[in-house]
């Protein structure tokens, strides 16, 4: 079920990328400005990230029909989240540096 929701979720906000950007990721968070989630790339990104993790989460449920077809999703979804974590990491980092550099001038 909670797998189910992740990726319900995931596709939601691939979906829904611009409205959500606009209403929720473009806005500053008490002292933050908005960061790498702002951008048309970000929001890809994390939707992947839910993505991911509800594949992740799913493998369990697949192992009762198949053991070796879960094995296989767990590993795709744990690579996945993996290397989106990564991307999305190094992205507000370049999304924080910019921001920085734009405070300085």
């Amino acid at each position: 079920m909670v797998a189910l929701v992740l990726l319900i979720v995931g596709v939601t906000m691939e979906l829904n990328r611009d409205r959500l950007i606009r209403r929720f990721t473009s806005r500053s968070t008490s002292s933050l400005p908005p960061g790498y989630s702002a951008t048309r790339t970000g929001v890809n990104v994390y939707a992947a990230l839910v993505l991911a993790l509800g594949v992740t989460v799913a493998a369990p449920s697949i192992s009762a029909w198949s053991r070796p077809a879960a094995t296989v999703v767990l590993l795709l979804g744990v690579i996945a989240f993996t290397i989106l974590g990564v991307v999305a990491v190094v992205g507000e980092f370049k999304a924080f540096q910019a921001t920085r550099r734009a405070l300085k001038r």
